[in-house]
């Protein structure tokens, strides 16, 4: 394993333990961008007592979900369903996304994401201040790049969200290219949309140049 990779894992858990708490929770999201497919909200709550030795060492490359391949995504997805004391994972479809708007959605399986993993010591967040209906909380600017939970919360949103729109997406919508894009704005997803139509899973609030003739 290169030393730079499995030092990347070894400082956010530093950051996590220099905090002095025991158990720390996380939360972030995956899918606020794209233009078809779910926003998935998760959360994450590591037990440094014991996080340690052989129980620690499968987190070595941890990283944020945007920065490592897909396969050392699902290794770590893996990794940390394994070592974590609690997982939960909130799901916003795009017909609730155009209901209720992205931020919204997003704030709220914030909150969701970090009270599903209390009791907690210290929860953080990637970014984002959640208001007084969560959880005391502090908001860590890029915290998927410096937080061990954060991180984790990203790899586990991230891992879920592909998951279904490689297979259960592309198979009920077949046509739109989900397996290759999971719904982010590509020129063949723009070109599929244009031809097709917006399918069930298109964010129809968004003013996407792909819903726009050609």
């Amino acid at each position: 394993m290169p030393t730079k990779r499995r030092a990347t894992g070894q400082k956010l858990l530093r950051y996590d333990r220099a905090l002095g708490a025991r158990f720390v929770a996380g939360a972030d999201e995956a899918g606020r961008g794209p233009l078809a497919g779910p926003l998935v909200v998760a959360g994450v709550l590591l037990d440094y007592a014991c996080l340690r030795d052989h129980r620690v060492r499968p987190l070595a490359l941890l990283n944020d979900s945007k920065q490592v391949d897909p396969a050392t995504r699902d290794e770590l997805y893996r990794a940390v369903l394994a070592c974590a004391e609690r997982v939960s994972v909130h799901v916003y479809p795009a017909a609730v996304i155009d209901r209720d708007g992205l931020h919204k959605s997003n704030l709220r399986g914030l909150r969701a994401a970090l009270w599903a993993c209390q009791p907690a010591d210290v929860s953080l967040v990637d970014g984002f201040k959640l208001g007084p209906t969560a959880p005391p909380h502090t908001a860590v600017v890029d915290g998927d790049t410096k937080s061990a939970a954060i991180a984790a919360a990203s790899i586990v949103a991230k891992v879920t969200r592909d998951r279904y729109m490689h297979t259960t997406a592309d198979a009920l919508y077949p046509g739109y290219g989900f397996a290759s894009h999971v719904g982010y704005i590509t020129p063949s997803h723009t070109e599929n949309v244009r031809e097709r139509g917006p399918c069930e899973i298109h964010r129809r609030s968004w003013r996407a140049r792909a819903y726009l003739p050609a």
